[in-house]
């Protein structure tokens, strides 16, 4: 795996200023919008659009915002300007980057997206280059209890559909197929276990090992991107080490 809780450790342990939360909230936002556009503005009929509401709600955003960016999406204006574009590259090493993109304009991002690349090392590769490596997959982070071994809560939750795991010290790593994502987060919190967070994510079939140095390369790439107001996810094949994480971490 890729370290989706490992980079979550990271940035919860650096924390967020008000800028960045601003931003965070302007992306739940347009992810809100582009759900309800997709499937309509009801949760109830719509996995999406009831992940991102859960995303929206764990940063705080109050109701009346998310039903007003509901409203965007089910009802035009600004909404209906708006397009999901995926965009491939390459970090140093070689590592395989994928970056998911909201936009109105399309040169605009691409010509941010160059210059992030640019600066940090990586460049746009050509559509199909990095893309057959990833896969959407069911992805969850859930928290051992106080005295409860990981281990244990990794095999419940096999046990409760997912179908792989990674463990990282008290926080432990599962993925899903993306249909079985909801059911099992709903059968892990029937039992008490803490999940952390859910969403459908693009997870790399395969993964590589690049020195510390070029790792921690990659990731400042990618906090770098994820710092782009068009940009709304960011994935990479990069195995994280804890020789990497040291380096991010200090």
């Amino acid at each position: 795996m890729s370290g989706h809780s490992k980079w979550a450790q990271i940035k919860r342990a650096k924390g967020a200023n008000d800028v960045k939360r601003g931003q965070a909230f302007t992306k739940l936002g347009r992810e809100i919008t582009m759900a309800a556009r997709e499937g309509g503005g009801s949760p109830d009929g719509n996995a999406r659009l009831r992940l991102a509401i859960d995303r929206a709600r764990a940063a705080n955003m109050a109701m009346d915002t998310i039903q007003r960016a509901i409203a965007r999406g089910t009802g035009g204006g600004d909404g209906a300007n708006l397009e999901e574009i995926t965009y491939e590259a390459y970090g140093p090493g070689g590592v395989a980057i994928l970056i998911a993109a909201t936009t109105d304009n399309r040169n605009r991002t691409v010509a941010e997206l160059r210059a992030a690349l640019t600066r940090g090392g990586g460049s746009l590769g050509e559509a199909g280059s990095v893309a057959w490596n990833f896969e959407s997959r069911g992805v969850l982070l859930v928290e051992a209890a106080k005295g409860q071994d990981p281990e244990e809560l990794a095999l419940q939750a096999i046990d409760a559909g997912a179908d792989d795991f990674n463990v990282e010290d008290h926080e432990v790593e599962l993925l899903t197929e993306p249909a079985k994502l909801e059911d099992v987060r709903a059968a892990l919190e029937r039992s008490g276990v803490a999940v952390t967070s859910a969403e459908v994510s693009m997870v790399a079939k395969t993964t590589v090992d690049v020195p510390p140095d070029q790792a921690a390369q990659v990731m400042r790439l990618v906090e770098r991107l994820e710092d782009l107001d068009d940009v709304s996810d960011v994935h990479t094949n990069l195995n994280l080490t804890d020789e990497a994480m040291a380096q991010l971490a200090s």
